[in-house]
């Protein structure tokens, strides 16, 4: 990333709070809502609808036959070792699934990317009722083009050979995106013709992302990188995949299962493990077990190491320590994966060239199963792990079934990870996030030709913020996380922020307004920006996005920035172009205001023109300027104020080639209501100029004051 894309320090505004809030308190429409529907005799109606899923193969521990005729009242299920009431029970099997006419079920592309425009139909539940439902997940960036080749060879073979008609598959890829590339479908043809896409057997050769690691260029400086780091952001990469697929797949609730081809997944001590979680917490949900299969298939090795590497030198080779370390570096790589199968109620397969025994044995998993539900006892949501166990009235039978799943977390509960990540997942969402209030403006100033210094401001309303109190103070957090995007959808800055709010209670923060401001530096060009705000006391959040267009001031007659309304002036060593005379402008971006405050405003105008020379100069004397501003006041067609001319006859701000212009319009002569403002300025030397307007609200004072009194206006281009 260049050095001019760059956030500024986070300030936090709190002197804004001189702005008054034109929101109603949302504390008082949320509390009949957080414990359901109160009724006038007092009745607080609560619901626990989370159902717990879980899937029984049950088996004779002699025969390993299948066991069927089994009863509701035959099972009992215990979480934590207290046993729960059973409230669903139902059986499924393959020999009693009804043929599907349809080419394509819609189940997967409705919630992930697919490729091509394959006609499809929404399914009913029951006609996916005893139906096996597979989806073939290719993880083509951690694959080697051998390792493709096999997984595409042995899912050719089961499609051909072994797919049953009740079987229904779906194919996903990742390689630079999550892809859906064939949606569930019984069409055996259709499925081997996106299989072999894969390898090339068909379609267009090699899919983007499958030989990613085959090109490599020597290093022959000696420096080994440590890939560490890029290792961890791949491997939450491939786990967010998983998390997509499970979450796209909820809304069936019949068991899913998932073949996960994959050349391994490496994990860093305890990094990437909320991204494991909620993967695995993800697939538990929507009753997916995955089969994890290991697609560099049996491996030889050697204490020298593979030829990705350089040859080992030393005694390392003769002491065994460097073969234990290849092989603990081979067994952390399978880790993951066999995390993912075992917690989800699959399997893993590892070692083995032949891949067969991974389908067969998901037919077999998968043939005939009792599905359970209950409504967990424990209506704690605090994201903890809770073990299943289920028990039958008959001996001599075996069960398999998942071993437990992860209880539903509110914010309190959740972790540090999983706090960031859902703020980037809010962030990354193409839907706005809708359960806190906040507002964004951005504004530009021209540091050279070819860069922008774009002050961005957000507002939160106080009445949006449960603040606590602690002692006299009200006390809050805000996350604040936000990018700027430009028009190829490049993110090329951003801005993460926690603010700790400390507000004297005598401010009465909720009935006010807090305001958070940062800032970029950008080049010329239209962008994109987002911003996502979270209250740390119930995790609800906020989002604003906007656009701005930075424009190429070189063909502009007239060059000026944004123009800042701003009712708070605070004491500032900076040297932003907010910042005049020690003052910073903290920009009004609701513009309302009262009339016991005044209108700051702050514009520049740049490159100005300069005056012919003329005779009566004397000689060596430089071309002056001659701009010209005024503020215009008018309330339906009337000009009720403006304020006197103010001239500039030389730059003010020293290395930009600016004249800064500040105007101070006290509001108390003004009556309330709505204004339209008329900014007037005039390059007079050049012949250019602009008459920019903007709309305006004054309210009653809070405090007396003499609304009557005459007070005349301030103006001045201010020197830096």
């Amino acid at each position: 990333m260049r050095s001019w894309v760059r956030t500024s320090a986070a300030v936090v505004a709190a002197l804004a709070l001189a702005v008054p809030s034109v929101r109603m308190t949302s504390a008082q429409s949320s509390k009949s809502t957080q414990n359901g529907p109160t009724e006038p005799g007092g009745f607080v109606l609560k619901a626990n609808a989370e159902l717990v899923l879980t899937n029984v193969v049950v088996r004779d521990s002699k025969t390993g036959e299948f066991v069927r005729g089994l009863k509701q009242s035959d099972f009992s299920v215990y979480e934590n070792g207290k046993q729960q009431q059973v409230s669903s029970f139902d059986f499924q099997s393959v020999d009693m699934a009804s043929p599907l006419n349809e080419a394509t079920i819609s189940g997967l592309a409705s919630g992930l990317s697919a490729r091509g425009n394959k006609a499809a139909v929404v399914a009913k539940p029951e006609d996916l009722r005893n139906h096996r439902l597979i989806v073939m997940f290719f993880d083509l960036t951690s694959m080697q083009p051998e390792d493709l080749d096999r997984s595409v060879i042995a899912a050719r073979d089961f499609l051909s050979k072994k797919m049953q008609s009740a079987d229904l598959v779906a194919l996903v890829s990742l390689g630079d995106t999550l892809k859906v590339d064939q949606d569930f479908t019984a069409d055996k043809t259709a499925l081997a013709n996106e299989v072999g896409i894969y390898n090339g057997t068909e379609g267009q050769g090699f899919a983007a992302g499958a030989n990613a690691n085959t090109n490599q260029v020597e290093d022959t400086t000696g420096y080994t990188p440590d890939e560490g780091e890029y290792s961890d952001v791949n491997t939450d990469r491939e786990l967010f995949a998983l998390r997509a697929i499970s979450k796209s797949l909820e809304k069936i609730s019949e068991k899913k299962s998932l073949l996960y081809f994959s050349g391994g997944i490496s994990r860093d001590g305890i990094e990437n493990q909320a991204s494991l979680r909620s993967a695995v917490n993800a697939a538990v949900r929507a009753n997916l077990a995955i089969y994890s299969v290991d697609t560099r298939g049996l491996q030889a090795i050697s204490p020298l190491g593979d030829a990705s590497a350089g040859s080992l030198r030393g005694s390392g080779a003769f002491s065994g320590a460097a073969l234990t370390n290849n092989m603990n570096a081979n067994f952390a790589t399978q880790e993951v994966m066999a995390t993912l199968s075992s917690d989800t109620g699959g399997k893993a397969f590892f070692d083995s060239n032949d891949f067969a025994p991974a389908f067969a044995q998901l037919e077999r998993d998968t043939s005939a199963y009792y599905a359970i539900g209950f409504h967990s006892s424990n209506s704690a949501r605090d994201g903890k792990y809770r073990k299943l166990t289920v028990k039958l009235n008959r001996p001599g039978l075996k069960l398999e079934y998942r071993p437990g799943y992860y209880a539903p977390a509110d914010f309190k509960h959740s972790g540090r990870e999983d706090r960031e990540r859902d703020l980037q997942e809010q962030l990354n969402s193409d839907l706005p996030a809708t359960d806190m209030a906040i507002y964004l403006d951005a504004m530009y100033f021209r540091l050279d030709d070819n860069r922008f210094y774009v002050p961005v401001s957000l507002i939160v309303p106080g009445s949006q913020i449960p603040f606590v109190k602690g002692g006299d103070k009200d006390k809050a957090t805000l996350d604040i996380v936000g990018e700027v995007i430009d028009e190829v959808k490049r993110p090329i800055g951003s801005a993460r922020e926690t603010v700790k709010l400390n507000l004297d209670g005598a401010l009465q923060a909720r009935q006010k307004n807090i305001q958070y401001t940062t800032s970029f530096k950008l080049p010329p060009g239209k962008y994109h920006l987002k911003f996502v705000v979270r209250e740390n006391q119930t995790g609800r959040m906020g989002s604003f996005e906007a656009d701005i267009a930075l424009p190429e001031m070189t063909k502009l007659p007239l060059k000026m920035s944004s123009i800042v309304l701003a009712s708070l002036r605070q004491p500032s060593k900076g040297d932003s172009p907010l910042v005049r005379g020690g003052q910073e402008y903290v920009p009004n971006i609701s513009h309302v205001f009262r009339q016991d405050q005044h209108l700051y405003l702050l514009y520049e105008v740049y490159a100005p023109s300069r005056e012919k020379a003329t005779e009566n100069k004397p000689k060596g004397t430089k071309p002056g300027i001659d701009l010209l501003s005024s503020l215009e006041l008018i309330q339906g067609s009337v000009k009720v104020y403006e304020t006197p001319l103010v001239q500039a006859k030389a730059v003010n701000v020293n290395g930009r080639d600016a004249v800064a212009v500040e105007l101070d319009v006290p509001l108390a002569s003004l009556k309330p209501g709505p204004y339209l403002c008329q900014l007037n300025v005039i390059d007079d030397a050049g012949g250019s100029f602009a008459f920019p307007r903007f709309a305006l609200l004054v309210r009653e004072a809070v405090a007396a004051t003499n609304p009557t009194a005459p007070a005349p206006a301030s103006t001045k281009a201010g020197n830096k």
